[in-house]
């Protein structure tokens, strides 16, 4: 029996259930109870929030947030032959978790959960960043979530903090940094997970601001930072020339250097550029 909750191991779960990740869903799993109640605790004080999961699998981060303390845990699961273990996790969890089946690019957890609201979790590689700029970019800020714990590949990770100047800084770190403060707070090497990645994987805590550092609006701020960084070689005049006829006046009224580059650009000068073009 796991020593977190007396279910039964993991690996144990699997073999029962016969649930080999598959590659086609971006799965892997972590098997170490030890290590995901570890995760959990990152997420902070649950006892007063329901969390989102998203990608759980087997139950592995389930269980430690379960065990650690959420009020209520609402898991999203794609791959029905999980749907079975995870069952079992509620059993042993009266009234605290909710599993629906279905992508979570498409379900609104919203009408099943109560604030406040905590994410976390270990997302499907192929979902993760998508999920991850939607909970950033809403109309309305504050969003529904005071934090987002989220387990990445390392790569994605260190997008996410990254600096002006750095080879990782780009669209996600625009993105986070506007509106949260983001910090990496595990790491993980492969071979923690089945099967193991070919890349090591970081734990992110995202905390929501109550606003966002500079005003903007997010649909443009999203709009121009892609367009600058999908040419981020070019200089901002010309990456920048689908944004508006006269992008390189509004380079200047924004501050910016029509000749610089989009790694070059603080957070404030892309927010003040949005704000720019949002004039119409």
């Amino acid at each position: 029996m796991s020593a977190i909750d007396n279910l039964p191991p993991l690996r144990e779960v699997i073999n029962t259930h016969e649930l080999a990740a598959r590659k086609s869903l971006g799965q892997n799993f972590l098997l170490d109870l030890n290590l995901t109640a570890k995760i959990a605790r990152q997420a902070g004080d649950m006892a007063d929030c329901d969390v989102l999961e998203i990608g759980p699998g087997p139950g592995g981060l389930t269980r430690g947030l379960l065990a650690e303390g959420a009020r209520h845990v609402l898991a999203i699961e794609k791959d029905r032959r999980c749907l079975p273990a995870l069952a079992e996790v509620a059993e042993h969890y009266p009234g605290r978790l909710t599993v629906i089946e279905g992508d979570a690019l498409e379900i609104d957890p919203l009408n099943h959960l109560t604030p406040p609201i905590r994410v976390a979790a270990n997302l499907p590689y192929n979902v993760g960043t998508e999920l991850l700029v939607r909970w950033l970019t809403p109309a309305e800020w504050p969003p529904f979530w005071e934090s987002l714990t989220l387990m990445f590949q390392r790569e994605v990770a260190e997008r996410i903090v990254a600096t002006p100047g750095s080879k990782a800084y780009g669209r996600l770190a625009v993105l986070a940094q506007w509106r949260s403060d983001a910090r990496i707070v595990m790491q993980l090497p492969p071979g923690a997970f089945t099967p193991p990645p070919k890349v090591s994987s970081s734990v992110v805590h995202l905390t929501a601001l109550p606003e966002p550092r500079y005003p903007a609006d997010p649909a443009v701020l999203s709009r121009v930072v892609a367009m600058a960084f999908n040419q981020r070689r070019k200089m901002l005049r010309s990456a920048l020339k689908g944004a508006a006829p006269d992008i390189e006046d509004r380079l200047h009224a924004a501050g910016l250097k029509p000749t610089d580059r989009a790694e070059q650009v603080p957070l404030e000068g892309f927010c003040a550029l949005a704000r720019e073009i949002a004039k119409g």
